[in-house]
């Protein structure tokens, strides 16, 4: 009675794993033939003489068991062989040399066994789970994904796809401003499957480029039908970003339909950004009128290409280059990250401005080693400091505000003495 306990509790070890861990019949059966071979081999050394018959739709299998009939003096392995006499007591016409195939009850190799099954199948069908979880995700790196959160740690939010998948959104790749409770909803992108050591790491961003491509993709139907490209994505996540468009079609106006009417299709990926302000430029080939698109809102008065070094002076004038900058930098910074150069900004010099002074001439008032840190970002004369942006010399040069404002004191006094 207590083996048919067992037996039973085995088929329906079976039926719960089908059933819990959603595989195929033709997946579940090969697994559970090798978890029986597998069990099998170490038994007895070698499963190459039996044949396993898993039956799904009964939920159970049958074992057969091939043996070599031998003499009874040479009888020396039961698992492979069997004596003369024993196999004539199955069948009286059995002779040396012949096959004997007998069933084999797994249930009677007792509750270890059993217990080593269970075992060997769990490892298995826990190593497919990974392979199959592994194979879905990999395939869908740069889409979006939304999925439940589970659990938030200090470093980042373990959330639950719908079909209970753990998925992984890490501190570093949430948004500035992103909090969530238990249960929200969160929409990101699949940034990277990690699969070390088999153990399969799902990881989303919501600050990838990517994502805002996606964003975009899914608000603005030109997009996805083809009719508008977005050439280029630079993102400051949860402050500001700048995306380039262009359009297939003279008719669409790229600009104008990724924003929508009054802004109503930007309005949802603002929202979904945690309010990050978002530019929309058209893109062309042509460097100088693309950085100058960049820099929007500010006007540019002129620009001085060196494709070479892939710099850019830009000139504006006075009003304008708290524009170009933007607060904190980040239009300047963004443009920069946008178009691939570095931009350099200058105030543009009044006609009637008196000539220029290269800075070597004043190393009697400036330090050299001040003076060395200045050109070493460019800049040659004095007028280049003058009309060159505060914030953009201090972040550049790496100079103290102290000593960035002695140069531009000792700079001025000298035009103001003219």
């Amino acid at each position: 009675m207590a083996k048919k306990v067992e037996t039973v509790s085995l088929i329906d070890t079976f039926a719960e794993f089908k059933e819990l861990k959603n595989i195929d019949v033709k997946t579940l059966v090969s697994v559970l033939e090798e978890s029986f071979r597998s069990v099998i081999a170490k038994m007895f050394g070698t499963d190459e003489n039996y044949d396993v018959i898993v039956n799904p739709d009964k939920g159970d299998c049958e074992i057969w068991r091939n043996r070599k009939v031998v003499a009874d003096e040479d009888f020396e392995d039961p698992n492979l062989q069997i004596s003369l006499t024993e196999a004539r007591k199955i069948d009286s016409s059995y002779e040396a040399g012949e096959e004997v195939t007998d069933e084999v009850i797994f249930s009677k190799f007792g509750r270890r066994a059993i217990l080593n099954l269970r075992q060997t199948l769990a490892s298995k069908v826990l190593e497919l789970e990974k392979d199959s979880l592994y194979n879905k995700y990999i395939d869908k790196v740069g889409k979006i994904v939304s999925a439940e959160v589970y659990q938030i740690w200090k470093k980042e939010i373990l959330l639950l796809d719908d079909e209970q998948n753990e998925l992984l959104l890490p501190k570093t790749e949430q948004i500035p401003g992103d909090f969530y409770r238990k249960g929200e909803t969160v929409r990101a992108v699949i940034d990277r499957v990690e699969n070390e050591n088999n153990n399969p790491k799902i990881i989303l961003s919501r600050i990838s480029p990517v994502f805002l491509q996606r964003l975009f993709e899914i608000e603005v139907p030109e997009i996805n039908d083809g009719l508008i490209t977005i050439k280029k994505i630079a993102r400051i996540p949860g402050e500001r970003a700048k995306i380039a468009v262009e359009s297939y079609d003279e008719r669409v106006d790229p600009v104008g339909a990724c924003v929508g009417v009054k802004g109503s299709r930007i309005y949802g990926i603002v929202r979904e950004l945690r309010n990050e302000n978002i530019d929309v430029i058209n893109y062309t080939t042509n460097i100088s009128l693309f950085i100058q698109r960049s820099l929007s809102p500010a006007t540019v008065s002129s620009i001085r290409l060196h494709e070479e070094e892939s710099k850019a002076e830009v000139y504006l004038k006075p009003d304008q280059v708290s524009l170009a900058i933007g607060k904190g930098g980040l239009n300047i910074k963004l443009a920069c990250m946008l178009t691939g150069y570095t931009i350099d900004v200058f105030r543009e010099l009044e006609e009637n401005q008196s000539e220029d002074i290269y800075l070597d001439e004043f190393k009697d008032e400036i330090d050299g080693w001040v003076i060395d840190a200045i050109k070493g970002i460019g800049i040659e004369t004095a007028k280049d400091v003058l009309n060159a942006p505060r914030e953009m010399l201090i972040e550049k040069t790496d100079l103290e505000e102290e000593t960035v404002d002695d140069v531009i004191r000792v700079l001025k006094a000298e035009f103001e003495n003219e």
